[in-house]
């Protein structure tokens, strides 16, 4: 064959056989082992630094949960039930009482509100079981309520020593608690059942005169006030007062369609 009849391929021939004299047998690795070398690499890169990041996490300290933000993850009644049996802000200087969260229709339109529970609440764990309690639910009775129509609270959760009235730490530790239980049963009415659980919930220092036979608003809510059952049973002469009161309440109760 004459050199102007090669051929380019010819002279590339020629070349490598060349090489191959000098070098030996060689290869060109092919395409997929080199991505499969590089990929594998990618990957060991992407596992380490994952591992980084976990390692550094994992040392992290978690942030613990405010009080408001435990409230507001509790969508029903038994979950606020169960943060206020873990909530030692609750406790008063009493020893090994029991929790008395509340009780009642979970949607009542109407919700009554006492001030702290006694013996027989704390034995019970429910709120006005005692000599209170019976004339409370023979007030119910009178405006034509059932115990079970209504829901029934008191400001704090847990009984005081010697039945003595909540104290200003106590009520502050309790309301937002409360608040979380009264937004969850969206009442149409309130009735405060005493002058502590009325100036409590709407910050005030007023008589009880001052604030009885009268609406008051709370976040939207009407609120009535009048006297504790307890109260009553020690003067019976504001029997007639309170017998006024709940008879404002039960009409306000119809005309703003509460249901039962």
């Amino acid at each position: 064959m004459s050199d102007s009849n090669r051929t380019l391929y010819d002279e590339i021939k020629d070349f490598l056989e060349a090489e191959r004299q000098v070098y030996g047998e060689f290869s060109v690795p092919e395409l997929k082992e080199i991505q499969r070398e590089e990929t594998t690499e990618e990957i060991s890169d992407v596992a380490e630094e994952e591992k980084i990041r976990y390692e550094v996490s994992s040392t992290e300290p978690e942030v613990e949960k405010t009080t408001e933000d435990k409230l507001s993850s509790c969508s029903t009644l038994e979950e606020l039930r169960e943060l206020c049996m873990q909530a030692e802000e609750l406790r008063t200087d009493l020893e090994n009482t029991n929790l008395v969260f509340g009780l009642g229709n979970p949607k009542a339109d109407l919700m009554l509100i006492g001030e702290a529970p006694g013996e027989q609440e704390d034995i019970q764990g429910e709120p006005f079981v005692g000599a209170a309690g019976r004339l409370l639910n023979k007030i119910l009775s009178a405006i034509r309520f059932e115990r079970s129509d209504v829901y029934i609270a008191n400001i704090l959760k847990h009984r005081p020593p010697g039945n003595r009235n909540p104290n200003p730490e106590e009520c502050k530790n309790s309301l937002p608690y409360l608040y979380r239980q009264i937004e969850l049963i969206e009442p149409k009415i309130i009735l405060c059942l005493g002058k502590i659980s009325g100036n409590t919930i709407m910050g005030g220092e007023n008589t009880l005169k001052s604030m009885r036979s009268k609406k008051h608003n709370f976040r939207e809510i009407e609120l009535y006030v009048t006297y504790h059952p307890a109260a009553l049973l020690r003067n019976p002469q504001w029997k007639r007062p309170t017998w006024e009161d709940v008879q404002l309440v039960r009409k306000r109760y119809d005309e703003l369609g509460g249901e039962p």
